[in-house]
């Protein structure tokens, strides 16, 4: 299944609209205005909160943890790496590897070091952080768009740079 989202440029906080391949609005992330770290919260159209995401702020590298209510679904560790983008999941779903192109604007999500999960692009020329994602059909959907958010703060949101 194929998503897009998109970040709203004029809004308190980061936020975002997720639309399906129907072009209607499916999701959207909230994140807190003032808080310690990232904190964002992905909803269903009908305003239902599915994740919950929260940056760890000691960390060398960027680290996440997504939940699910109050059960830890994964941690997201960003590796170093000198000329590509990559990160390290260990989830409720599986183990997963992130790996993006130097200019990361190309991603694949391989899971248990195997299956393409998830492949993402970033648009080159847009207002505000626009991304397509293709989701494989087996897996979970606000996990694996919870990932692409991760992705986003952790390289291009302009408060972590």
């Amino acid at each position: 299944m194929r998503f897009y989202i998109k970040e709203k440029l004029f809004s308190l906080g980061d936020s975002f609209v997720i639309w399906n391949q129907q072009d209607e609005e499916a999701f959207y992330v909230k994140g807190q205005v003032f808080s310690f770290g990232n904190k964002l919260r992905l909803y269903d159209k009908y305003n239902n909160e599915l994740i919950y995401i929260e940056q760890k702020v000691f960390s060398l590298m960027p680290e996440y943890n997504i939940y699910a209510g109050n059960n830890l679904l994964a941690n997201i560790r960003k590796k170093v790496r000198l000329f590509s983008h990559s990160f390290n999941i260990e989830s409720l779903y599986g183990s997963f590897n992130i790996e993006g192109d130097y200019t990361a604007h190309d991603f694949s999500v391989i899971k248990n070091s195997s299956k393409n999960a998830a492949s993402l692009s970033k648009k080159w020329f847009s207002f505000g952080d626009t991304y397509e994602i293709y989701i494989a059909d087996d897996e979970n959907i606000p996990f694996m768009l919870a990932l692409v958010i991760v992705i986003d703060q952790a390289i291009h949101d302009k408060n972590n740079n």
